[in-house]
């Protein structure tokens, strides 16, 4: 895979950190603003990129780039992601996918025309204790409640508190909470439960935009909370609970660090294993997908992203957090 990366922010400094782990995967070109041309360039000497540019149409026009890696703020997805599509590169775009379900569409149906390679880079699918959960989930019976609780007090809180609106707190850029910490627990249990029955969300608004808010997914048989937040800050947890037991996460639903599985017996089975950067599974499956050229099961994950960008839609506008994207799509 031959990467070009737009954007400098902090996730491509957490991507850079370990990607020299996988081997089939060469830095070729990273592209900014001319703001960041500094930042660029100690980029490239420290990570061995072979040159950056400061125009986006320069990597698209990049013939040794076959593959991008969108790293922007959320409202800017969907529009690099189209244009690198039409320039026939793959694409992995950063959490959430787009802004919009039917940006989501719009791409997906871009990529499957044309044949390219389309990720969502959303760490937890990936996760080994995440498929140890799947794989399980059946053994604790018929499922009743499920609660997803993320809740991480952001450093950028009290500058949007005082009027210094960081693109992560932005209703024009597609910010929030639900959109930020709440999509890992979509992502969560969209991964394990498919579509829900019916979508409900409660937020905590602040000019204009969620700082928190309560998502309540129902499915036919049982009910499920998702809780996030950026204005206050408690323990994160998961628990999915059956019939026959449950499993507990005592870590956010974004890197699920341990798994224990509690039947009602009293007996139980914890897992607790050292995992590489919570960002090295995802990669690695991306990279394994396009060595192998596997489509289909890229186009299935693409499938579960879809899912995941129109559970957020139908939420944000039932709960009236609209979005410069929201005016002009519908769903």
């Amino acid at each position: 895979m031959k990467l070009g990366i737009v954007g400098s922010g902090m996730i491509v400094g957490e991507f850079l950190s370990f990607i020299h782990e996988i081997k089939d995967i060469q830095l070729i070109h990273i592209s900014g603003t001319q703001r960041s041309e500094e930042k660029l360039k100690q980029i490239v000497e420290q990570y061995g990129f072979e040159r950056y540019s400061t125009n986006y149409e320069q990597l698209l026009n990049d013939q040794h780039v076959d593959t991008i890696y969108i790293a922007l703020p959320n409202h800017l997805h969907f529009e690099f992601a189209k244009r690198a599509l039409q320039h026939h590169k793959h694409v992995i775009i950063e959490k959430p996918m787009t802004s919009t379900y039917q940006e989501a569409l719009f791409l997906q149906k871009i990529a499957m025309e044309n044949h390219l390679f389309l990720w969502e880079a959303i760490t937890n699918q990936y996760l080994p204790h995440y498929q140890y959960i799947k794989d399980h989930l059946h053994e604790i019976g018929n499922i009743k409640i499920v609660q997803c609780h993320f809740c991480q007090y952001s450093s950028r809180y009290q500058k949007f508190l005082e009027g210094d609106i960081l693109p992560v707190f932005d209703y024009t850029k597609s910010g929030g909470a639900l959109m930020d910490i709440n999509i890992y627990n979509i992502h969560f249990v969209v991964g394990l439960f498919g579509e829900p029955q019916d979508i409900h969300y409660y937020p905590c608004i602040e000019h204009h935009i969620d700082t928190s808010g309560v998502l309540v997914l129902q499915y036919p048989h049982f009910q499920c909370v998702c809780i996030g937040a950026k204005d206050c800050q408690s323990p994160s947890f998961n628990t999915i609970q059956g019939e026959k037991g449950y499993f507990y996460v005592d870590t956010p639903s974004s890197f699920i660090k341990t798994v224990e599985w509690v039947n009602h017996d009293g007996t139980s089975i914890r897992t607790d294993h050292q995992h590489q950067h919570v960002m090295y599974a995802e990669m690695q499956a991306f990279v394994d997908m396009y060595q192998n050229q596997d489509y289909q099961r890229c186009y299935e994950m693409l499938k579960h992203s879809l899912t995941v960008c129109k559970v957020q839609t139908i939420a944000r506008r039932k709960a009236g957090i609209l979005f410069p994207a929201d005016q002009v799509s519908s769903l």
